[in-house]
């Protein structure tokens, strides 16, 4: 199999998608860089796909992409599926006679049996086993599950963990552009007194924060919750010294970046030096006198954390607040994946 910096052709499945455009970024700033395919999630002819300027882009994004045939994935030796979930599923069909491997973005192959789900960004410090198989598929951890294991991992340094609570706020971005374009939608529109568009969430997003999504929505915010839940899970899994912390996921009204308030108890109060010390010797990013938020990390790599108090009520308890940009997070673990498997 060919060498990452031997310019391998990869494929990515999903060429336009919101997912698509971090990998594509990231790989462009690999020297040498990979080949790219960019494969659109449909069966049709060769397609141009322009996307109009949105979020901080200063033009429009034209792409040429190809259908998602198996004459489209022949050559390549990593497939990324950042698509739909049918178009992975699709994918993985085609895959089998190309005997390419695949990295699932979309979550949609994570029930099959040769899947594995991977983090590279956290699995040492959770003590998960890594290694390259070719021959499995191998699906990313939800971001929100990557960043909760990686910040638990490192407040482990600072003490015993006893008990934690983290509240995770969902970015529109979860949902792809459609999620985008709803709420941009609904922005507008409630502040014009127009009728919401719903089509994503079935409920409004703008200016509210949700709980729940509507019935007639895309996929439940609960079944998210349970996936980001059993992911996290999955990831400390081989830490019996971190408990599972009780999670709740609320749909925030932004466009872009996962917000947590994490709740942590130790065996012994640490004090917030020895707390952010264990943080940044993680490598996270500490930020004491300028707590950080999502709009701030946008298009930066890693983890933020800001606002760190112990808690009034509860001496060996603190408060934190994290923030991650969750597309970044999730490219960066798959570009992880696709060099460990070409060498």
């Amino acid at each position: 199999m060919a060498n990452f910096h031997e310019r391998p052709l990869i494929a990515l499945v999903g060429g336009d998608s919101l997912l698509a455009k971090e990998i594509r970024e990231l790989l462009d700033s690999e020297k040498p860089s990979p080949r790219l395919e960019l494969i659109s999630a449909t069966v049709d002819n060769a397609v141009v796909v322009a996307k109009a300027a949105f979020m901080g882009d200063q033009e429009d994004e034209s792409l040429v992409m190809s259908p998602l045939t198996a004459d489209t994935l022949e050559g390549a030796s990593v497939a990324i599926l950042a698509g739909s979930a049918a178009s992975a599923r699709r994918a993985q069909k085609l895959a089998g006679a190309a005997k390419l491997a695949l990295i699932d973005l979309t979550g949609a192959l994570e029930e099959q049996p040769d899947a594995r789900l991977r983090a590279p960004s956290v699995e040492a410090s959770t003590g998960k086993k890594s290694g390259v198989d070719t021959t499995a598929i191998h699906v990313i951890a939800h971001p929100a599950a990557i960043a909760i294991a990686a910040l638990l991992a490192a407040l482990a340094k600072a003490g015993t963990v006893r008990r934690s609570i983290v509240h995770v706020f969902e970015p529109a971005s979860e949902r792809g552009r459609k999620g985008l374009d709803e709420l941009r939608q609904q922005t507008v529109a409630v502040l014009s007194f127009q009728k919401l568009k719903m089509d994503v969430f079935d409920a409004q997003i703008g200016f509210n924060l949700l709980a729940r999504y509507g019935e007639e929505a895309e996929e439940p915010l609960e079944t998210v919750e349970q996936r980001m839940e059993k992911h996290l899970a999955s990831l400390l899994s081989a830490r019996h010294d971190l408990p599972m912390p009780s999670l709740r996921l609320i749909q925030a009204p932004v466009f872009h970046g996962h917000s947590f308030s994490l709740w942590v108890e130790f065996a012994d109060s640490p004090g917030v030096p020895t707390v952010e010390s264990a943080l940044t010797a993680a490598g996270i990013d500490v930020r004491p006198d300028d707590p950080p938020s999502n709009a701030k990390v946008a298009g930066e790599s890693g983890l933020s954390v800001g606002a760190i108090s112990p808690d009034s009520n509860q001496p060996r308890a603190y408060w934190l607040w994290a923030v991650a940009d969750n597309l970044k997070l999730a490219a960066e673990n798959a570009i992880a994946v696709a060099k460990e498997i070409l060498g």
